[in-house]
């Protein structure tokens, strides 16, 4: 009984963690290619510095997950990207919790831009 507990327990929290936060937009990395240098977006990548630094979109900014995100603008759309698209979908959350509401997240992450041909 307390093993299905616990699984009923585990299971409800990956479903709480992949949800999409209400109110986020989602794009593709082909949608991102179309948009990617436009001046009044404001691009953020939420991997940690390490990863960053080994391979990164140039128009992102580095802002780690674990940051508080205290010096982005309200007037702008936010563009939020991770490695796989969780972590992004995580800061998501947080941006909206910090009264953000312009916010889109990149489904799949930097793989899925790789892996689409991404530059």
């Amino acid at each position: 009984m307390l093993e299905w507990i616990l699984i009923i327990i585990l299971v409800a929290f990956l479903v709480y963690r992949l949800t999409p936060a209400r109110g986020v937009k989602t794009i593709t990395a082909q949608e991102l290619k179309t948009i990617i240098n436009d001046p009044d977006k404001v691009f953020v990548d939420v991997r940690s510095p390490l990863e960053y630094n080994a391979q990164h979109i140039q128009q992102f900014q580095n802002i780690p997950l674990k940051s508080k995100f205290k010096d982005l603008p309200r007037d702008k759309e936010i563009i939020v990207i991770c490695q796989t698209g969780i972590r992004s979908n995580q800061a998501c959350k947080k941006l909206k919790r910090r009264g953000h509401t312009n916010i889109t997240n990149v489904r799949g992450g930097l793989s899925n831009w790789n892996f689409k041909g991404g530059k």
